[in-house]
């Protein structure tokens, strides 16, 4: 008698983290700072005035510098924040990230409260994380589904932030999972099929 099925998603996750616990913390950095040189060199980085980031879990791509940089430049930067009233996340903008950045939910650094709300129309570029990607814009989260919701709709340019070690021949996916218009790694960045 067969077992129960397979859970495509489950197991590719695990895969995944499998493989990430391999990356050594120097060849990680070294991967963070190849990301963010070469995000620099894209027309939608490049042409953009509001910018949703990320703060990275100690398994994913480093972006940090950016957003500074981005501040620095006089561009509009926020990242998400859950908010417990919802259950979700909402995208909440950022001036001065040594004071308005503090521990959020799940451990994640993210805007205190006094940070205010941006709709997530008006961000032009959203840096999103994931587990798994694929070529044609597929992204595997974490489970939760936070991030397809926060991106539910927007018209905003979606990249995809991940070393190479995530890119996969084809994510799983659902009518709920939002596809990327772009994927970033260290070595390439590819426009996602539409």
């Amino acid at each position: 008698m067969p077992g129960p099925a397979a859970n495509p998603k489950a197991e590719l996750r695990q895969k995944i983290r499998t493989a990430l616990q391999n990356i050594t913390p120097a060849v990680r950095l070294a991967a963070s700072a190849q990301i963010r040189t070469r995000l620099k060199e894209q027309p939608f980085w490049r042409e953009v005035a509001s910018i949703l980031f990320f703060a990275s879990m100690p398994d994913e791509v480093d972006l940090w510098p950016l957003l500074e940089e981005a501040l620095a430049g006089g561009r509009i930067a926020a990242l998400p924040r859950y908010n417990p009233a919802i259950n979700d996340y909402q995208a909440c903008r950022v001036q001065h990230p040594q004071t308005e950045v503090g521990p959020g939910q799940f451990g994640i650094r993210e805007p205190k409260a006094g940070c205010v709300e941006i709709p997530m129309e008006r961000l032009g570029l959203i840096l999103v994380p994931g587990i798994a990607f694929d070529v044609r814009g597929g992204r595997l989260g974490r489970g939760r589904g936070f991030y397809d919701r926060l991106l539910a709709g927007i018209p905003g340019t979606k990249c995809g932030v991940t070393f190479d070690e995530q890119i996969v021949e084809a994510v799983p996916t659902g009518k709920l999972d939002v596809r990327m218009n772009y994927i970033l790694t260290p070595t390439r960045c590819v426009k996602c099929d539409e």
